[in-house]
């Protein structure tokens, strides 16, 4: 066997130290005469700032991670909390926006029924309110349905109006509803008097450009008839009341060649409206009403 691999570090019996149990009491009579001295004289104080100087690096270093995820969570809490925030806005806005337009289509709704019980008072034929429905889809006619019909007591051929002018006049009847011809219709025929001149002349409706307009018939290139005449009522055919208001001339067309002028004039009445006050005939103008609206209406299809 190698020397070098003998254990050459003594018995365990012959160890020479202090016991545990007294090294135990020595530490711990040490710890509190340190305890006690520090708590009277306070001799460790300035160790301790010196020591806490030291570690001040290395606590702000540990806590580096710790405050970057409370600001990273804080941050983006505000960021869900804003676009809660705009989301909520934006439904406020809306809500607002379509109150408003309710607000604005009631005013303008309160506005033409003043309008139209204006009117209703300044005219002496008997008349009531009706509400427009919907527009027949019709490519080659123009006409409206409205809410009311024979039960209500409206007569075949009555004259329908709004507070701006004439719209057109009731050529089928129901017993709760009413089919109402526009002016605007080629097919429709009212006898009208220049508010100017004092000219009768009888209208047909008609397109000009694509928009539904209606136009003086048989008129001579030589009239005196200026852009921006009133067309209203004459009166004479037993239907329409004499003095309501149909148009204003907004077009005229005179050629060398030819003996008549081709005039248009504008409705002043709202066709696209929605409120409109139908006229009552009676006797003998209501036969020759329903005789005009039976007129009209041959040859239209069902």
């Amino acid at each position: 066997m190698a020397l070098e691999s003998l254990d050459r570090s003594p018995p365990p019996f012959f160890r020479v130290g202090f016991a545990p149990l007294t090294k135990l009491v020595f530490f711990s009579a040490l710890s509190l005469l340190l305890m006690f001295g520090d708590m009277q004289l306070q001799f460790t104080k300035p160790l301790r700032a010196a020591l806490s100087t030291l570690i001040l690096p290395v606590q702000w270093l540990v806590l580096q991670p710790g405050q970057a995820l409370n600001f990273a969570g804080k941050h983006f809490q505000s960021l869900e909390q804003a676009q809660e925030n705009l989301k909520a806005a934006d439904l406020k806005i809306l809500e607002l926006s379509a109150r408003s337009q309710q607000v604005e289509q009631l005013k303008f709704e309160n506005q033409t029924l003043r309008q139209l019980m204006g009117l209703s008072s300044n005219i002496s034929t008997p008349s009531q309110a009706a509400e427009i429905l919907f527009d027949v889809p019709d490519p080659y006619n123009q006409r409206l349905v409205l809410n009311k019909g024979q039960v209500d007591g409206v007569v075949l051929g009555s004259p329908v109006i709004d507070a701006g002018g004439v719209i057109g006049q009731i050529t089928r009847l129901l017993p709760m509803t009413a089919e109402v011809t526009l002016l605007t219709d080629h097919q429709q025929s009212i006898p009208v008097l220049n508010s100017r001149t004092g000219s009768r002349n009888i209208t047909n409706g008609d397109m000009l450009e694509g928009v539904p307009m209606i136009e003086l018939k048989f008129v001579p290139a030589s009239a005196d008839v200026k852009e921006g005449d009133l067309l209203i009522t004459s009166g004479i055919d037993g239907v329409y009341p004499a003095g309501l208001q149909v148009a204003r001339i907004s077009h005229i067309e005179r050629r060398v060649d030819i003996s008549f002028a081709r005039i248009h004039a504008k409705p002043l009445a709202e066709l696209q409206g929605r409120h409109v006050l139908i006229l009552q005939p009676t006797g003998a103008t209501a036969a020759s009403a329903a005789s005009a609206a039976s007129a009209s209406t041959k040859g239209k299809a069902p």
